[in-house]
């Protein structure tokens, strides 16, 4: 029986590198029976959280935006999929205030299996540590969430660049995997 999995693509720009990433691991994962979908997160109407704490009442926010939609989907997913750029060593702001707008349903965000993928200009994977860090900080205050794999796709600036490495294969490979 197949998972349900669900791509959250950082990326500010549609088909940049960490987009096209996503893509490639949404089209293992279906390969393999599980279904797939991908929310492109630039797309979303997300304001910040001004924690005003109205949700410790109700479970929702006061904010009326597509942000209760991406939690809906993040409860359906038993698979998470969290993507982006390295933007000054951490995720961009679009991934930053999703995660940090899942606080009227954090505690109810249970057993998922996380993906993380990241890409950026420079060479070297200590460029994406903090990157990895904002990611894993989200799910560790998460109940029984499970990491399950991280991909840095390292040395790929302009939109498309992954294009042709070995990045593309591994995303697919670790779709093909959940």
């Amino acid at each position: 029986m197949g998972k349900n999995v669900l791509i959250l693509s950082g990326s500010p720009r549609r088909g940049g590198n960490s987009d096209l990433l996503c893509d490639e691991f949404g089209r293992g994962a279906k390969e393999t029976g599980n279904t797939v979908e991908k929310i492109f997160v630039r797309d979303k109407k997300i304001g910040f959280c001004n924690a005003c704490y109205g949700c410790r009442k109700t479970g929702k926010c006061v904010i009326k935006d597509d942000m209760a939609q991406v939690l809906e989907r993040m409860h359906w997913a038993d698979v998470i999929v969290m993507a982006s750029p390295v933007y000054f060593y951490s995720i961009d702001a679009q991934m930053k205030a999703l995660i940090d707008r899942t606080l009227p349903q954090w505690t109810k965000l249970d057993n998922k299996e996380f993906y993380y993928i990241m890409t950026a200009a420079e060479d070297s994977d200590t460029v994406m540590d903090c990157t990895l860090e904002c990611f894993r900080g989200f799910a560790v205050c998460l109940n029984s969430a499970k990491e399950m794999g991280v991909l840095y796709g390292k040395g790929v600036y302009e939109a498309g660049a992954v294009k042709n490495t070995q990045y593309m294969q591994q995303a697919y490979e670790m779709g093909k995997g959940v």
